[in-house]
């Protein structure tokens, strides 16, 4: 009997992937924090995390190179941020003290994640092992 890591690790793995990139998105934030004109970007966690899995369970390929590649998102749920703070002259909407509560929110979720993913790892070993 096979085992299906897909079912093992659930939807863990993307989630590793999409809180990485939220990870970059908000570091690109506060190092651009004194940057004039620079406009924050967020993420909808929910939606890219639902555009990564779906781009996993997609059995869709392309069969022509002339054929548009559906999988492929031009933002992947990357957009700008409401700014939270009224406009300081020069045009920048970096709350560096926000961005760092959303950076330190995420790298907890993100630990979560790998404790689960580490888990269900462990679990498999077990079963495959005997429990040794």
């Amino acid at each position: 009997m096979a085992i299906s890591f897909e079912k093992a690790f659930g939807i863990y793995p993307q989630s590793l992937q999409v809180r990485a990139q939220r990870a970059e998105l908000i570091a690109g934030n506060i190092a651009n924090a004194d940057t004039p004109g620079y406009k924050a970007k967020g993420m909808d966690f929910k939606a890219a995390l639902a555009q990564a899995s779906s781009k996993q369970q997609s059995g869709m390929t392309r069969t022509n190179e002339k054929h548009f590649d559906v999988r492929m998102e031009l933002n992947n749920g990357v957009g700008f941020r409401v700014p939270d703070q009224a406009d300081t002259g020069d045009g920048n909407s970096v709350d560096v003290q926000v961005e760092r509560n959303l950076y330190l929110e995420n790298s907890m979720q993100y630990q979560a994640s790998l404790q689960f993913l580490n888990g269900s790892i462990k679990g498999l070993r077990k079963a495959i092992t005997g429990g040794q």
